[in-house]
């Protein structure tokens, strides 16, 4: 049975409704008193009844996060980004994953609805304006990588000037024939930096073959795959930017199976710099995303919603990424600090940074480099 606020107070030999001042922080009491209170409390081991406490207070203390999905070192970095920002403002963290689905989005967030006192959620395969439809207008929220239009907060990631910048970090190393090993069909990150790719070979003039574009689904596995059918062409490329890190890997570890020596052969470069690409044989230049960040802003614009109320004003947010380069472009082996250039200077603010994909279908098949 759990202890109650009246046994607290037969234990301290105080009234009730001083346990409850206390023990609520509603109300003022002397130091020696608080501590009667907290001393009795421990003893018998009490807890708030956070049920009972949020039908007289209408909060739950509990912020409710939904992800396409909770396995990488990607998404533990996003959560504790959110988890320890969210305990240092006394809240807790229920957290969720959609699998990227949409009925599986709906169903979760549904069954947060009364549980929490606001959301924090990525859907990067779902549109704004239809996550704003399935969201209680009653509920704080902040999406995380699609922006709202309408009235909620959101924070996104520089994908396109991330992939932009490290195409030019590849040609200013000399490299032309720069292959890319795509993310999901339908992900709005995956879209971003792979038109990104695009825009920075067509400034250098040149023609991106679909023949350099391999299909992946941001996974190690898929970085494999595409890493395989890649080595096919002919001539092959001189350089491989996967869309995210755990693609990156994946290429790595083919390149090796396959005698390839990198970067002397083919140079590799990933997305996100997530911290495992320190550790990779060669060490991997990637594009950083101040990825526990991503977290924390989101928090702390949630908990400002949940507090201002009518007062608080959305606001749509662009964070921006870094150049890191190690050993696996051609960095001086060892360089573990890593060369860094940033590809934005401050955290910008803008109205609208959804925009469709124009560039056509990923190719997934093999053709010959032109």
């Amino acid at each position: 049975m759990a202890v109650t606020i009246r046994e607290v107070a037969r234990a301290s030999g105080l009234s009730v409704a001083t346990i409850s001042r206390v023990l609520n922080g509603t109300g003022p009491v002397r130091d020696e008193t608080r501590r009667r209170v907290m001393e009795a409390a421990a003893q018998l081991r009490w807890v708030p009844h956070v049920a009972a406490r949020s039908l007289n207070t209408k909060e739950t203390r509990t912020i409710g996060v939904v992800l396409p999905d909770i396995y990488g070192e990607f998404f533990s970095e996003v959560i504790r980004g959110i988890d320890v920002t969210a305990r240092r403002h006394g809240y807790h963290v229920l957290v969720s994953s959609s699998h990227s689905d949409r009925a599986e989005t709906d169903e979760v967030l549904g069954a947060m609805r009364g549980r929490v006192d606001g959301v924090v959620v990525m859907s990067p395969t779902i549109a704004a304006r239809d996550l704003k439809h399935k969201l209680p207008e009653d509920l704080p929220a902040v999406l995380l990588n699609c922006v709202a239009r309408d009235g909620i907060d959101s924070i996104a990631i520089d994908n396109q000037g991330g992939a932009r910048m490290m195409v030019r970090h590849l040609q200013s190393l000399g490299h032309r024939r720069i292959a890319f090993i795509a993310g999901p069909a339908g992900n709005r990150d995956a879209a971003e930096r792979r038109r990104g790719w695009r825009a920075a070979l067509r400034a250098a003039g040149t023609v991106p073959s679909e023949g350099w574009e391999a299909a992946g689904a941001f996974d190690e596995e898929s970085g494999f795959r595409a890493a395989r059918e890649l080595l096919e062409l002919s001539p092959r490329p001189t350089a491989i930017f996967a869309a995210n890190d755990a693609m990156a890997i994946g290429c790595l570890a083919a390149l090796q199976k396959a005698g390839v020596s990198v970067p002397e052969e083919i140079a590799v470069s990933g997305f996100d710099d997530i911290p495992y690409a320190r550790y990779t044989a060669p060490p991997l230049t990637s594009v950083h995303v101040p990825i526990r960040d991503l977290g924390a802003g989101a928090m702390e614009r949630l908990l400002d919603a949940i507090g201002g109320g009518t007062s608080h004003v959305p606001q749509h947010r662009l964070l921006p990424t870094t150049l890191v380069v190690r050993a696996s472009c051609g960095a001086p082996s060892g360089d573990g600090a890593a060369r860094q250039t940033r590809a934005t200077e401050t955290m910008k603010t803008i109205d609208q940074i959804d925009q469709p994909e124009t560039d056509g279908p990923t190719a997934a098949t093999r053709r010959k480099a032109s």
